[in-house]
């Protein structure tokens, strides 16, 4: 089956990328370009400068600035939405009710606000689009050994589940996500939290706390600790793991922090440590390649992605939920029922004043 693929939010060419972007659409269209079927069609940008150097780099011939006039005028198969997060509900909403694309790839985070990534689930689900997110490090094959290790038995049943993160909003988007995937996508019951918010922390147009300390359950009983600061310090340094599993009768570490240590290894009750061989480590760019080949392969065989928008709001939960911990001052219950971002609620309200980035 062949698929006409669109993006929105081209961004600059990703020569250096920071706090406001990584240029992912290029990335994306790197991966559609790997994959018998899909042509790359048409860009949009608010910035024309961008969409035109986007274009004439993936030899695109239409290009626009306003993506409702693109998805009228060339009616994609497939968007992938890079923009940042803020703005991602209200076109990911907008291209489902379109009629018009079979499938939706946006970046992670999935939104800004529980209730705009609680919109977009719901959309997806009631239209029948397949709109996925790029939590693409479940690809790894660091992380795929590991839940192959853990599906073995190798450290008899889940218990535990860890990591350490530079935040919970974005970069831990990644991180429950995982914690999720290693224990089968169950849902978590609860979620206890604490944030501190010293320093202005703005990631992509979204703020991001300094440190927190976060513990979660899920249904099936396993339960969650996670450490957070950018210094790698405090919390992070304490789980001092990218992700662990603790299990019954040993762990599995993936990108510990300890000096020497391998991308992935194994410790079994009463050994040491093992390095467990893997073809890559935790991050690569090829990692989204494999994620958007798998999304192309699921439309195809009408299979339910791994990425799907079910899977990240499950992430987004625990996200949003540990911030709400934080506003709260107490354990919060799930499903979670708000609409907002406590993180961002505190900024405005006072409750939490963050200095300018280097003037603590």
């Amino acid at each position: 089956m062949e698929y006409d693929v669109a993006v929105i939010g081209t961004g600059t060419e990703p020569d250096d990328p920071g706090r406001d972007g990584y240029a992912m659409a290029y990335h994306h269209a790197a991966a559609y370009e790997k994959i018998d079927g899909c042509e790359l069609v048409a860009c949009a940008d608010i910035v024309p400068e961008n969409a035109d150097a986007f274009a004439e780099e993936f030899g695109i011939e239409d290009v626009f600035e306003e993506y409702d006039r693109m998805l009228e005028a060339v009616e994609p198969d497939i968007i992938s939405v890079c923009v940042p997060p803020a703005v991602h509900a209200d076109i990911v909403v907008d291209c489902i009710r379109s009629g018009i694309p079979e499938a939706i790839h946006c970046e992670k985070p999935m939104a800004d606000t529980f209730g705009g990534a609680r919109r977009m689930a719901e959309a997806a689900a009631s239209h029948d689009v397949q709109v996925t997110f790029n939590h693409q490090r479940r690809f790894s094959d660091a992380v795929r050994t590991a839940k192959q290790l853990l599906e073995d038995g190798e450290i008899g049943e889940l218990r535990r589940v860890e990591f350490s993160a530079i935040g919970i909003y974005d970069y831990g988007s990644h991180s429950f996500d995982l914690c999720n995937y290693f224990n089968d996508e169950h849902s978590a019951e609860w979620v206890m939290a604490q944030v501190d918010y010293r320093e202005e922390n703005v990631l992509f147009g979204t703020h991001n706390e300094n440190q927190a300390i976060v513990f979660w359950e899920y249904d099936n009983g396993v339960s969650g600790i996670a450490g957070t600061d950018e210094s790698h310090e405090g919390p992070a340094a304490a789980i001092g793991c990218h992700n662990r599993l603790v299990g019954s009768e040993g762990t599995i570490e993936v990108g510990s922090e300890a000096e020497d240590a391998p991308p992935l290894r194994i410790r079994r009750d009463g050994g040491d440590w093992e390095t467990v061989e893997t073809e890559d480590g935790l991050h690569g760019w090829a990692f989204i390649d494999r994620a958007i080949a798998e999304n192309v392969r699921c439309l195809r065989e009408d299979d339910e992605p791994e990425l799907s928008a079910e899977n990240a709001l499950t992430a987004t939960e625990l996200i949003f939920g540990a911030y709400e911990s934080a506003r709260r001052r107490g354990r919060v219950e799930f499903p979670l029922d708000i609409d907002d971002n406590p993180l961002e609620a505190m900024v405005e309200s006072d409750d939490l004043t963050p200095a300018p980035r280097g003037k603590e």
